[in-house]
């Protein structure tokens, strides 16, 4: 269940832009009616449409996962709250000024955030931030923790290089496409060859209370 809250904001935008994406006069007719106060110029065109709304969508869904989280007493991560500013202040852009491109970029610049942080935290105060998050649930030695450390900061940046790539090689319909399949997809693999590499280094027994130390991003 907690995987699907942490990804439920990429699912509504992946099914909001598919469903305006077949039914763009409609799309557009609609983000005008309701929504065009709050774009340059009051009107949506067709082409801009299925971002547009996808984009509101994914906004108000960013919005009630933290509040959720709020009104249940719990804690809300540091990313969610980026993710939250990153959403709303990128996403405000792209829909004021009918361009997609800073909804694009909104998935880089939170990857690449917390692959700093990751490499801050150990560069600056000495301090392996996976280490601080997972480290009550596995023993590993020290050694083994600054390489997963690393290869979390190797992946994000990765992560956030591949999709400035798509988003402007590809059309937006395929950037969609990736931002849920190949987001999700990839962070699954790199989980599960992460998992494998633990399972080295876990004590016997350990290795049946082990659990994924990645974070959503």
């Amino acid at each position: 269940m907690k995987l699907l809250f942490d990804f439920l904001p990429i699912i509504l935008f992946f099914g909001t832009f598919k469903f305006a994406e077949g039914r763009k006069e409609w799309a557009a007719q609609f983000a005008s009616d309701h929504f065009g106060f709050m774009v340059s110029g009051g009107v949506v065109g067709t082409g801009e449409a299925p971002v547009l709304l996808a984009t509101l969508v994914v906004i108000v869904a960013t919005l009630a996962q933290v509040s959720i989280l709020l009104v249940r007493g719990k804690k809300v991560d540091l990313m969610l709250w980026v993710s939250l500013g990153l959403v709303t202040v990128l996403g405000g852009a792209t829909i004021w000024f009918h361009n997609e491109t800073f909804i694009k970029w909104k998935p880089s610049v939170l990857y690449w955030v917390m692959g700093l942080a990751f490499w801050v935290s150990q560069a600056l105060f000495r301090r392996n931030l996976l280490q601080v998050l997972i480290g009550s649930e596995l023993q590993l030695p020290l050694a083994v923790w600054q390489r997963l450390n690393f290869a979390w900061i190797a992946f994000f940046a990765f992560m956030g290089l591949a999709n400035i790539y798509v988003a402007y090689s590809f059309s937006t319909d395929a950037w969609v496409n990736f931002k849920l399949f190949g987001g999700i997809g990839l962070m699954i693999v790199f989980t599960i060859a992460q998992g494998v590499y633990i399972s080295r280094h876990l004590k016997p027994d350990e290795e049946a209370g082990a659990t994924s130390p990645g974070p959503t991003p």
